[in-house]
């Protein structure tokens, strides 16, 4: 299952953190288009309808329904310019987001090569919380998790011991 091409240890730890949170009844939506993660979801069980590519910066109306239970966001704040819109305008009560963890030895991801492939931010764990907190959200659960890479090197070492992303369960703070 994906563990050739796609990051499997990143998406088992998603997974895990899931099933922990969120009941495998509850219609999930997924912010960003259907991807990989979106099939591990469904061949678990797992109910989920996916954005449609849509600048979710300037277009919030996805999330402005009460048509799900939940709303997920694996990956996805880093490439926006305003995160908040969105946290502040979803209308479900339950939110599982993660997002990459800012490396103090590592220059934010950028691909020169596809614009929309870049991270605006990259977060501190207190300042994923700070905006959560700022948009409505109350956390109940989070964790932080490593990325080794298969690589010789000292960042490749750092990256055995430094957490990379941070896991989050959230819910609207009424």
């Amino acid at each position: 299952m994906y563990e050739d091409h796609f990051p499997s240890r990143r998406y088992q730890r998603t997974l895990n953190f899931i099933k922990s949170t969120i009941d495998p009844n509850d219609r999930i939506l997924d912010l960003g288009v259907e991807n990989p993660f979106t099939d591990i979801l469904r061949q678990n069980g797992f109910q989920v309808t996916n954005t449609q590519g849509e600048d979710l910066d300037i277009d919030t109306s996805a999330v402005r329904k009460s048509d799900y239970d939940v709303v997920t966001a694996f990956q996805i704040f880093e490439h926006m310019v305003a995160p908040f819109n969105v946290l502040r305008d979803i209308k479900v009560n339950k939110l599982v987001a993660s997002v990459p963890l800012r490396l103090w030895f590592a220059k934010a991801y950028r691909n020169d090569l596809d614009s929309r492939d870049r991270h605006y931010h990259e977060f501190e764990d207190w300042q994923f919380d700070w905006l959560l907190e700022k948009a409505g959200w109350e956390i109940k659960q989070s964790e932080q998790f490593t990325n080794p890479v298969k690589k010789i090197g000292i960042r490749p070492l750092l990256r055995k011991f430094t957490p990379r992303y941070y896991l989050v369960y959230a819910e609207r703070i009424q």
